[in-house]
């Protein structure tokens, strides 16, 4: 025997199908979003950065003190570290000041710089051993180590 018709009723068993379609999409979701490599930095591998890049390079410092970088560490102007908008986290970089001469080996471990035509922003004591805190700017040549 079937049912009564009764205005607006729908069935429990034609409700069922899109809750479960929908539970079944947010599941997929919640587990795409759990793995660490969901939404993680899409940066090149470092065996496809080898060849030395030229650019100018800027130098950022005190104001930025204490604040956390894309690594998760505290920036701190006075370490060796660098921000590159595409060599992965962690990466050892030699910055070598094309005019003088001078280099310094910095790690990458924050992103930038967000300004055109610029390639890395150095810690103010990396800038420092490069001589170009003064000028804010420089030419450098970056070789991965």
């Amino acid at each position: 025997m079937r049912a009564p018709r009764v205005p607006g009723f729908v069935a429990a068993s034609r409700r069922r199908g899109p809750r479960l379609l929908t539970a079944l999409l947010l599941l997929a979701l919640l587990a795409a979003a759990a793995d660490p490599a969901f939404g993680a930095d899409r940066a090149k591998p470092v065996s496809a950065v080898r060849t030395p890049q030229t650019g100018t390079a800027s130098w950022y410092g005190r104001e930025h003190a204490g604040k956390p970088t894309a690594s998760g560490a505290v920036f701190d102007p006075d370490r060796l570290t660098a921000a590159h908008l595409k060599l992965p986290l962690g990466t050892r970089v030699r910055v070598t000041h094309v005019a003088s001469g001078r280099s310094v080996v910095v790690t990458i471990n924050d992103r930038g710089p967000y300004v055109r035509g610029r390639i890395i922003d150095l810690s103010h004591e990396a800038a420092e051993q490069l001589g170009m805190v003064d000028k804010g700017l420089a030419k450098v040549r970056l070789e991965v180590m």
